[in-house]
């Protein structure tokens, strides 16, 4: 545990994630890079990495949104990090949170040195970079996303080999259709053309060639 926690472990706090997102709930744990947090008000367990905190503070909540200690958590470890917690968490659904307006629903099925692999219901194989996951909700063990039954949830593990890093991972996708972070705009799909000193060369629809910094790179599938 953090010894500059312990003061607020058991305590309301509110986490200032950037400028617009703020996160309330009481501060249950600690760890070298990770703090986990119960908002009780949507009874979820958040698992934050700290490099995403910009502000930190104890406030007071409503008594009916305070936590409940009765609330077992879905991922206990003595020393906690944010790799254990992945590692932990594999095989179980979660919600990953790491940019925009939206979660992803699903499950981690491997990870790797700064990235792992992600298996969606809707958005299929993702690699998302580790250092981009603003927070990690677990749900519960009998849990499915969507509430889909075995049948209806088909899971196909990834086929292709991994590589140890996210760079090198990206050039396993070398010309190849690829969709970056969700490919919210039409500059982030398109044929990943080559990679190379931190970057990616991208040609679009439109043949528009590209050129993103991998370091900003938060998520990539193939179509």
């Amino acid at each position: 545990m953090l010894i500059d926690f312990v003061d607020l472990i058991g305590k309301n706090i509110e986490v200032e994630m950037s400028r617009d997102i703020f996160l309330r709930g009481t501060l249950l744990d600690s760890g070298l890079d990770i703090i986990v947090m119960y908002d009780a008000k949507d009874q979820h367990f958040l698992y934050i990495p700290f490099v995403h905190v910009q502000k930190l503070k104890e406030i007071k909540l409503d008594e009916e949104v305070s936590y409940q200690p009765s609330e077992e958590r879905p991922i206990e470890s003595e020393l906690i990090s944010f790799r254990k917690v992945l590692m932990i968490a594999k095989g179980l659904f979660v919600q990953v949170y790491v940019t925009g307006n939206k979660s992803i629903h699903g499950y981690l099925t491997s990870i790797m040195n700064d990235y792992f692999v992600f298996h969606s219901p809707v958005y299929k194989t993702m690699f998302i970079a580790m250092k981009h996951v603003k927070w990690l909700i677990p749900y519960p063990p009998n849990a499915t996303p969507y509430s889909l039954n075995n049948e209806n949830l088909p899971f196909k593990p990834v086929s292709i080999s991994l590589a140890r890093s996210f760079d090198e991972q990206l050039k396993k996708f070398e010309n190849q259709l690829v969709i970056i972070d969700g490919g919210e705009n039409t500059e982030q799909i398109g044929l990943l053309q080559k990679v190379r000193n931190n970057k990616v060369t991208l040609i679009t629809a439109e043949r528009e060639t590209v050129y993103q910094n991998i370091e900003h790179i938060k998520t990539i599938q193939l179509p």
